[in-house]
């Protein structure tokens, strides 16, 4: 599919040298260079506290890009790239500084993008500086990155707080997510597809689980993980935009308006889940010593500059219930964690069991059919099926088979993108379907707020070790065998 080039844009990164620009934005878009998908008259103009001239960043971004790109680089379109940058000298926290950005802003007649990758912390800075300085014209937009606060006030405070300078139709809440090939997928696989658009319901489907697992564990952000957890980290954003993708009906059309309101309407049929409820629902824990691949690791309270006695969980499965008639006796099963068995992220959709086995004699219980749909690694589709034996044997003999989708890394490994740089381009065409709107966010701390209150009022608010290099505690199967299921087996 052939995509217009952009507008011409000013990207001002706030965090110039921080992890989410050197391991993420410059890369990604250098790609864009590459790809020939900026405009000629794009600027890129680093924004931070360090005292560098452009000489100084235009050198640090290319040790980033050759660290991070998973490509050799290419001197021609890196000097088309390096032309680009520019710094400026910037403290947020001073609001005379950001007239230095208005002087190299106003070279240009370029839509600005802010692009805020800085700790939440910093945010009200930015935007009262901006407004200060009228850099917030009708024509700029601002990106925010996930989490947008610890919980629903927080939120709440950071959304009203950025209304005052931005529309609602100038700001790009981003969900890296979203940009994922393997998530648009998704949409096209329930709605451009009969068999599974009228079987995508509760008269057909018994339970669905979203995994979201990985090997790694915190990385060098022990403070900022321990303030966040699991839920608020991956739950809050990540898998309920999974979820809402699932279950959410057919939009009218395809623009961000459609599918925003609908993926709304889900968030705003979830069951909740409370003080009254929290143990048969939820199931946290906190990984333990143990081996990932071969290698020894430490416990989550062993980490460096970890606090001894830490709650905070880092395993999190929730049996997840929607109070509507679509969906009215399926639940959805979500479980992701650090430091699991491997690095895999999987929707496993369980259709109902056959109501008769007409053929028990030779097989007394016919499994159920399943539609196993990997994100991540090596997306692909995979749909169960019971299938004959050939053979002359009077009764059937039968065995599970596996329709298979090609695999999308092999057949499209030209067209793939990475996800910063989807969502980075659509920003500069100026298109929010890819991105979370302010009701999104606020409806999705509206249910997860309960769940962490109920977790602290809890008489023994401890999560249940599980060993590194597992699938988690083991209330975590029991969350399901109450439910006579079972979580689909990696493989």
């Amino acid at each position: 599919m052939i995509i217009e080039i952009n507008q011409a844009c000013d990207l001002v990164i706030f965090g110039a040298k921080g992890d989410l620009t050197t391991r993420k934005l410059l890369p990604a878009l250098y790609k864009l260079e590459k790809s020939k998908k900026i405009h000629e008259c794009t600027r890129i103009i680093g924004a931070g506290r360090a005292d560098w001239s452009t000489q100084d960043y235009i050198k640090i971004a290319k040790t980033a890009i050759k660290k991070f790109l998973n490509e050799e680089m290419d001197d021609f379109i890196w000097k088309k790239f390096s032309s680009r940058i520019y710094f400026c000298n910037i403290d947020v926290q001073k609001l005379v500084h950001f007239f230095r950005l208005k002087e190299i802003l106003n070279q240009k007649k370029n839509i600005i993008i802010y692009y805020c990758a800085v700790p939440p912390n910093t945010l009200d800075s930015i935007f009262i500086g901006l407004g200060n300085a009228n850099l917030n014209s009708i024509s700029s937009r601002i990106v925010l990155e996930k989490p947008l606060g610890t919980c629903l006030q927080t939120s709440k405070k950071i959304n009203n707080q950025i209304s005052k300078y931005f529309l609602e139709s100038q700001i790009f809440r981003i969900d890296h997510y979203l940009g994922k090939e393997s998530i648009l997928n998704l949409l096209a696989l329930r709605f451009a597809n009969a068999f599974f658009f009228h079987n995508w319901n509760n008269k057909t489907i018994d339970h669905i689980q979203i995994t979201v697992s990985e090997e790694v564990g915190i990385e060098g952000r022990w403070n900022y993980f321990d303030m966040m957890g699991q839920m608020r980290d991956m739950v809050q954003n990540h898998l309920l935009q999974i979820l809402t993708i699932l279950a959410m009906d057919q939009p009218s059309n395809m623009t961000s308006e459609s599918i925003r309101y609908e993926k709304v309407k889900i968030l705003r049929a979830l069951k909740p889940i409370n003080v009254n409820n929290i143990n048969k629902k939820t199931v946290r824990g906190q990984y333990s010593s143990g081996f990932i691949k071969g290698e020894q690791v430490p416990s989550y309270i062993k980490e460096k500059n970890a606090k001894k006695n830490s709650c905070t969980e880092t395993f999190v499965a929730i049996k997840v219930d929607l109070n509507n008639k679509k969906w009215s006796g399926v639940p959805f099963y979500l479980r992701t964690g650090k430091r699991l068995a491997h690095k895999y992220s999987e929707i496993v959709v369980f259709f109902k069991k056959m109501p008769i086995n007409l053929f028990k004699s030779s097989n007394l219980e016919l499994l159920q059919n399943k539609l196993i749909i990997r994100l991540e690694p090596q997306p692909n589709i995979t749909f169960d099926f019971v299938n004959k034996i050939p053979g002359l044997e009077k009764e059937y003999n039968l065995e599970n088979s596996q329709l298979q989708s090609v695999d999308f890394d092999e057949k499209y490994s030209k067209n793939l993108i990475d996800a910063y740089e989807r969502l980075l381009f659509e920003c500069m065409r100026g298109v929010q379907s890819l991105f979370v709107c302010r009701d999104e966010v606020e409806e999705a701390w509206k249910w997860i707020d309960p769940i962490i209150d109920g977790w602290q009022q809890t008489e023994n608010n401890i999560p249940q070790l599980y060993m590194s290099g597992t699938w988690g505690p083991k209330d975590s199967d029991l969350l399901l065998f109450h439910d006579s299921r079972y979580w689909y087996e990696f493989n």
